[in-house]
């Protein structure tokens, strides 16, 4: 049971569109978060136009009900005026609160539109106490933790002072949100724009040691099953959780309301005192509505043998059977029903050789344990005995959960009037309610016949249908038998509801700031071409490492997989070189508990380190060691740059996101001297708390048990189109799959140049030493002049076996 000094949770549901906003509303949310047309993850979404906004918010408010837009992608330079116009309107229209991802566009929030409450979006990745406390420097209302945290990594937030929300159902993305860069890397679609290629969801081969390991029907590597944490409601509410979040912006209506019942009642029963698990009929509209399998996610730690079924990475739904005879043509006979079926209701037949080519179809007839069809519809000869039946749609299902939100909606009462009623013959009926009182414009008479009693008061003013409120006691303390017309009751009761409708407690629409977007803006500084120019180098082996020294690159970046060599490294890179500095890059994620990792970099005696996440920010801001930001602080507008250089940055690393032009713009608008830019890499594309070493390449559920083949295997996936993409793990036992093939911008150093940059990394993977001395010299070559970028890429293309591309540094139509 919630203590009494908590305050309620708060239960908060997708809407694509309309139909999904009134699905949630009927169903028992608090609160819908939805998106517009711009800045939104789910830019595939119907989302809400300008037009919608006034008439959406006044629904939801007069149900009792919040409205948060998601503005949750990254924000580039020249849209900061557009992004101004719209959070401006958002405010004005009423809107509840913004779920941001960008850290320059949190601080626009609360310097132009202190009216709207600033949420922090999973996209900003906050996975740790101490990157939350970074967050908060923003002036965060609301925080929405990562998804990959435990409850007992949730329970380290428990202190936190700001309210947290998690996610409680629906899709689980493979990859940290906000550090995604999967469908930007192959397909030119940023996740960090809302543009998801779902990349994860596809089939990939596993080759280890340069052959393909043989998985069985195990294809889809990197699609988890669905998150479900229903019955975790009571422990989350225990840990103070405020916000429970259901995924589904691109789903149906029928989801939407489906999935909100489940967990409206499941919160109720915990706030109740009365906590239980779902009951079969919940699973069931859970599986129903939507399902790649359900799983209650990290919640209970990690385990890499069933978060990821690998078998397919589309809907299946409820489990009904195994083919077990083909009874002529139209009739398959299963082992047994393990789910209720009845005629109309939609199934698929698994084909696990290729999920893409699978027939399904609506059972026309029952008999017993048999399924039959509509004449024709199956080809018969492509069923195999064995294959599993799952339930795809239940019609009589979807028929109730449109009912539910289907015409007008009932008001929900969110208010309850308590009155206390005085008066006598001569003098009017007094009704005070809280702080307002209202009085009878005639004076009360001696009764002849019906005298005012308190039954008769409270049938007239219990009248509150088709408003927000109810009502509750009523203290009735009218002295004698006296009269009053029923109509003058009905006119007292009105106006009360009028006066509490306007009272002081209700939103107001807050005044304009003042503040202007321009005095937000750093000043630019001057770009000096002159300036020295700077190439790194950032080395993963140790071969790497050896011919950064012989080339005389001055800054090396170590990024191993083992951070526990830091120390002798930097020991050998100091006695090697007298002029070469070594900066040590924390790990990528940072939970609650291994903050360790930043001690032993900090032990190691670097000049510097490498920036990777929130945490690290807050553990190094006074570490007295120099910092760089790295690319996975999303840096992709000024205010954003501002923002972590006066937290200590002394440079920043351009975000992965930003196109040729889009750093043009950047450089124009900030001191280039705040800026290095990666000029040659293999994307790093996912980044996941799933490890396929151990989940393909062992039996074990995490580190303590898997006997690390990551240590042991040199491991690649392969995708359709048959690029074998190289996957490495780190301290953490996180995997990152990185693209193939490498991506160089040196067709752009000159235009860069131009714009005062002066600062340039090289980053190797998988280049042996003559290899790495190669790329090193080649850039080293491009900085001095003796070598132009058309030259470079057309050299670098054909030295390298799998060829390398512009990738992303070409400009976007």
């Amino acid at each position: 049971m919630l203590p009494s000094t908590s305050p309620r949770p708060e239960l908060l549901s997708p809407a694509g569109n309309w139909d999904c906003a009134r699905a949630a509303v009927a169903n028992g949310a608090d609160a819908i978060y939805f998106g517009m047309p711009r800045f939104n993850a789910r830019l595939r979404a119907d989302n809400f136009t300008e037009e919608d906004l006034p008439e959406l918010m006044k629904f939801l408010h007069a149900h009792g009900v919040k409205g948060y837009v998601a503005f949750n992608t990254l924000i580039f330079t020249k849209e900061l005026p557009d992004a101004e116009t719209q959070l401006r309107l958002l405010e004005s229209s009423g809107v509840d609160a913004v779920i941001v991802q960008d850290l320059g566009l949190a601080r626009m929030v609360k310097a132009l539109t202190p009216g709207l409450r600033l949420h922090a979006s999973t996209q900003m990745t906050i996975t740790s106490p101490e990157g939350l406390e970074f967050a908060k420097q923003l002036n965060i209302d609301q925080a929405v933790l990562a998804r990959e945290l435990s409850l007992r990594e949730l329970e380290r937030f428990k202190d936190a002072h700001v309210p947290l929300e998690v996610f409680v159902h629906g899709a689980l993305c493979v990859a940290y949100s906000g550090q995604c860069l999967t469908s930007e890397s192959l397909g030119r679609r940023s996740a960090n724009r809302g543009e998801c290629a779902q990349a994860c969801r596809m089939p990939y081969e596993m080759i280890v040691d340069g052959e393909q390991r043989d998985l069985g029907d195990k294809r889809y590597l990197l699609s988890p099953q669905d998150l479900a944490a229903v019955d975790e409601i009571p422990r989350l509410i225990e840990l103070g959780i405020r916000s429970f979040k259901i995924e589904g912006r691109l789903k149906t209506p029928e989801y939407v309301a489906g999935v909100t019942q489940v967990y409206r009642a499941a919160i109720d029963r915990a706030l109740a005192g009365k906590p239980a698990p779902a009951t079969e009929d919940d699973r069931y509209a859970l599986e129903m509505t939507f399902s790649r399998g359900l799983y209650p996610g990290w919640m209970h730690g990690v385990n890499h043998q069933e978060l990821v079924g690998a078998y397919y990475g589309k809907k299946r739904g409820p489990y009904v059977g195994q083919v077990t005879r083909i009874l002529g043509a139209d009739t398959l006979e299963l082992d047994e029903l393990h789910i209720a079926m009845k005629p109309g209701d939609g199934v698929v037949l698994e084909n696990l050789a290729d999920t893409n080519y699978e027939q399904g179809g609506s059972v026309y007839e029952m008999r017993g344990n048999a399924l039959s069809f509509r004449h024709g519809h199956f080809r018969m000869e492509d069923v195999k005995i064995g294959m599993r039946v799952f339930k795809t749609s239940d019609p009589a299902l979807n028929r109730s959960l449109r009912q539910s939100f289907e015409g007008d909606l009932p008001i929900r009462k969110q208010h309850q009037l308590d009155l206390h009623v005085t008066g006598k013959a001569g003098e009017p009926l007094v009704v005070r309610s809280g702080a307002h009182q209202i009085a009878s414009a005639m004076p009360l008479q001696a009764a002849m016949k019906r005298p005012l009693t308190p039954s008769a008061f409270i049938e007239q003013f219990s009248r509150l249908g088709g408003t927000e409120f109810e009502l509750g006691s009523v203290d009735f303390q009218v002295e004698g038998e006296v009269m009053l017309p029923i109509s003058e009751l009905n006119r007292m009761r009105r106006e009360l509801v009028t006066l509490w409708s306007g009272d002081d407690s209700s939103p107001k629409k807050p005044e304009r700031s003042l503040v202007t977007l321009e005095s937000l803006m750093p000043a630019r500084g001057k770009g000096d071409e002159s300036s020295p120019l700077h190439i790194h180098a950032l080395c993963r082996t140790q071969e790497h490492v050896e011919a950064a020294l012989v080339l005389g690159i001055p800054r090396l970046y170590l990024d191993f997989e083992d951070i526990r060599r830091y120390a002798d490294a930097v020991k050998h890179i100091k006695a090697a070189s007298d002029t070469a500095q070594v900066w040590l890059a924390t790990p990528r994620i940072q939970k609650s508990g291994e903050a360790g990792f930043f001690k032993l970099i900090q032990r190691a005696e670097p000049h510097g380190v490498l920036i990777r996440n929130l945490g690290a920010m807050s553990f190094f801001q006074d570490a007295g060691i120099p910092m760089t930001g790295d690319f996975s602080l999303n840096v992709a507008n000024p205010l954003t740059a501002e923002i972590l250089k006066k937290a200590g940055l002394e440079r920043l690393t351009i975000s992965y996101d930003l196109n040729i032009e889009q750093v043009v713009d950047l450089l124009a608008a900030a001191p280039p001297s705040w800026f290095e830019l990666t000029l040659h890499q293999h994307m790093p594309m996912f980044h996941m708390e799933h490890c396929a070493f151990a989940a393909f390449l062992s039996k074990g559920t995490d580190f303590t048990n898997c006997g690390r083949p990551c240590d042991r295997h040199r491991v690649h996936l392969r995708d359709r189109v048959g690029m074998n993409h190289p996957l490495k793990a780190d301290v953490g036992c996180r995997n990152t799959l990185f693209n193939a093939v490498a991506q160089t911008g040196a067709q752009f150093f000159s235009e860069l140049r131009d714009f005062g940059l002066s600062c340039f990394r090289v980053e190797l993977l998988e280049e042996d030493a003559d290899e790495a001395m190669i790329v090193l010299r080649t850039y080293q070559e491009l900085l001095a002049g003796q070598r132009d970028g058309d030259e470079i890429w057309r050299d670098l293309k054909a030295q390298s076996q799998l060829g390398v591309t512009r990738g992303t540094w070409t400009e976007m139509a």
